[in-house]
């Protein structure tokens, strides 16, 4: 019977492209979330913005961090 630990075991290993593109994916995750996190909080923004503007620019960036990281975990698991 083959359970999930075979599966795991019998896969090849990335490429070094693939394992690549992974990890700038990843890296480009944590930059939108970070810089949405900035945008918001940091209140002495040196671009003059609305209030209201800045917060929905943020919440924008973090939802598309989001998105980011949801489309490379869904490529993740079919190539498992």
């Amino acid at each position: 019977m083959l359970n999930r630990n075979n599966i795991h075991n019998d896969r090849r290993q990335k490429s070094p492209a693939k394992r690549f593109l992974s990890l700038l994916g990843l890296f480009m995750f944590a930059l939108y979330f970070v810089l949405g996190l900035i945008i918001i909080f940091w209140s002495d923004f040196p671009i003059e913005m609305d209030s209201t503007y800045r917060i929905l620019f943020g919440v924008v960036l973090i939802v598309y961090s989001f998105l980011r990281f949801a489309r490379l975990w869904s490529n993740r698991v079919n190539e498992l």
